[in-house]
């Protein structure tokens, strides 16, 4: 009996893989199986790669059509997932642009600087090292970071508001320390029993803190003059750590975004790393302007 050959799967029909994608690509990163699949966990990353790169695309757009060569920097790129696909489908075909991946990581920075190349990515550039610690040739268009962990997104967005950044999108991650400060500062006795209620368990805890978190983000966005939107990246059943912060440079200061950060700083006892970091920099987004 003769063995009925198996169908061959053709992955540039299958709806989750970007149109103009380049499939060789996709199989080097591993989102792709060698003969052309998509597993389920691949295709929830590729999913989230391909809304994030969707809802940037406007920014770079809009970098593209003012600046002769915009620099994007992918913050705490990991294996540069994010990266290599916006390259392939945006600045590549744009013909400018340049995009530069922070990794702290030397394998995996490595890698992307060798996979750049093996694909003709010659406007990607690699630095490996600490986010706060890269040096870059001016100043960044836009910046990202998708699932940098912890203060890493903190570090993201200290990047951005320093050098001036026209776009910011960040997908934040593991938000554990203002969950240990609110520890430190939780509220005792009947004062005001409805807020400590929202201290008295460490799930609860964990959670207020990673809610806090985002919302100081948006509020130091918005204290520096960006015009800021929240939402979600993919449905939830995609990712557990969906929330995406955009932010869009349209001032230099914002009074009521200023005075609501303090009122939340105030009340709850914490300072972020986002805060500290912008403070010692001579950023503080809590301050009022000085007379001119």
């Amino acid at each position: 009996m003769s063995r009925v050959a198996k169908q061959q799967h053709d992955p540039t029909t299958d709806p989750d893989v970007p149109k103009g994608m380049s499939i060789a690509l996709l199989k080097d990163l591993h989102l792709l199986t060698r003969d052309g699949q998509l597993n389920a966990d691949a295709r929830r990353k590729l999913k989230q790669i391909r809304h994030l790169v969707g809802l940037l695309r406007p920014a770079i757009d809009d970098s593209l059509a003012r600046t002769p060569d915009p620099i994007v920097v992918d913050c705490g790129a990991g294996k540069s997932y994010l990266g290599a696909v916006l390259y392939e489908l945006v600045l590549g075909p744009a013909g400018k642009g340049t995009l530069v991946a922070i990794e702290a990581r030397p394998e995996l920075s490595e890698q992307a600087a060798a996979r750049a190349a093996r694909f003709g990515q010659a406007r990607f550039t690699v630095a490996t090292g600490a986010i706060a610690a890269t040096s870059l040739p001016r100043r960044p268009s836009v910046v990202t970071a998708l699932h940098a962990c912890d203060t890493a997104t903190d570090d993201a967005l200290v990047l951005a508001i320093a050098q001036g950044a026209d776009h910011v999108a960040v997908v934040p991650c593991c938000q554990a320390e203002v969950a240990r400060q609110l520890e430190k500062a939780r509220p005792a006795g009947p004062v005001d029993p409805a807020t400590a209620a929202l201290f008295a368990h460490p799930l609860h805890r964990r959670e207020l803190g990673s809610h806090l978190t985002n919302v100081v983000r948006g509020l130091v966005l918005e204290a520096h003059g960006y015009k800021v939107t929240v939402t979600e990246l993919v449905g939830w059943e995609h990712s557990a750590k969906n929330e995406l912060i955009l932010g869009k440079r349209v001032g230099r200061y914002d009074a009521a975004a200023r005075a609501q950060l303090r009122a939340v700083l105030d009340r709850y006892g914490i300072e972020p790393a986002l805060v500290r970091d912008l403070r010692a920099r001579g950023l503080d987004p809590t301050a009022e302007p000085t007379a001119t």
